[in-house]
């Protein structure tokens, strides 16, 4: 991958060597295992999801994918990462990762291209927004530059102490934010009605939030994942419906590049 990476909001202005925080398309096989030992981290550790690896999250779509890092430069650590799957590299891979969990409908139909995101995930000593907000811009800036036209990817919802809070998920929602209905997506495993609660909420998580903000849709129903004991919704981003104060913020040219390592 050539041409380089957008710091962050913050960073606007600043020399590069001031900047704490810098987003870039990971280069070097080290540098995508930390990426893949961070999500192993998160996942495991926290969430308590069931890895194939020890000590490594990995499956068959990281090979086929770009993966997107943001490196803590006081302390020489990546501190977050997510991974992009472009349309032509899914050909490649036999698929788009949001296709085992989502039968996609009429999504792949769209005229423009389709970028997949996935695998997301902050250290948890900095979540704080900042790297958050870092992520995000290389990542817009990384769609608008190589002329991708949607965002899509699965993102996932922890449930609450009594089980997942479908319904009040979707009360969150406004009509704008659920999609066309055309392009509903159909869930592969739908969460079983024993496990919804009726009573409570799980909040909407800041990535999500994010999304959201941004113009993303929400389309169908969740899809229960066992092995990360969260339910999934399938949401699709339009990058023509980015308001234009957050494209100025992520992808104007007043935003330095970053590095590839």
């Amino acid at each position: 991958m050539q041409g380089d990476l957008p710091a962050s909001r913050s960073s606007i202005g600043l020399p590069a060597s001031r900047r704490r925080f810098q987003a870039f398309v990971a280069m070097q096989s080290k540098t995508v295992e930390e990426a893949c030992a961070l999500r192993y981290r998160v996942f495991a550790g926290e969430m308590g999801a069931r890895l194939k690896g020890e000590g490594i999250d990995r499956d068959g779509f990281d090979a086929y994918c770009d993966h997107l890092v943001v490196r803590d430069r006081k302390h020489g650590r990546v501190v977050g990462t997510t991974r992009l799957l472009s349309d032509a590299a899914a050909r490649r891979a036999g698929g788009f990762y949001s296709e085992t969990e989502f039968d996609l409908g009429a999504v792949p139909t769209l005229p423009g291209r389709l970028l997949e995101v996935g695998r997301t995930c902050i250290d948890p000593g900095c979540r704080g927004g900042a790297v958050l907000s870092v992520l995000w811009g290389g990542l817009a800036r990384y769609a608008v530059e190589r002329g991708f036209s949607y965002l899509m990817g699965c993102a996932s919802i922890p449930p609450n102490p009594d089980g997942f809070a479908v319904e009040a998920f979707y009360r969150h929602l406004t009509d704008s934010q659920r999609g066309p209905q055309w392009l509903a997506v159909s869930s592969r495993r739908p969460v079983p009605e024993e496990m919804r609660a009726p009573t409570g909420d799980c909040g909407i998580p800041p990535l999500l939030q994010t999304y959201l903000r941004l113009g993303a849709w929400v389309l169908g129903d969740p899809y229960w994942d066992e092995d990360f004991n969260c339910m999934d919704v399938f949401i699709l981003l339009p990058l023509d419906n980015m308001k234009e104060r957050y494209a100025r913020r992520f992808i104007s040219s007043g935003v330095r590049p970053g590095e590839l390592l």
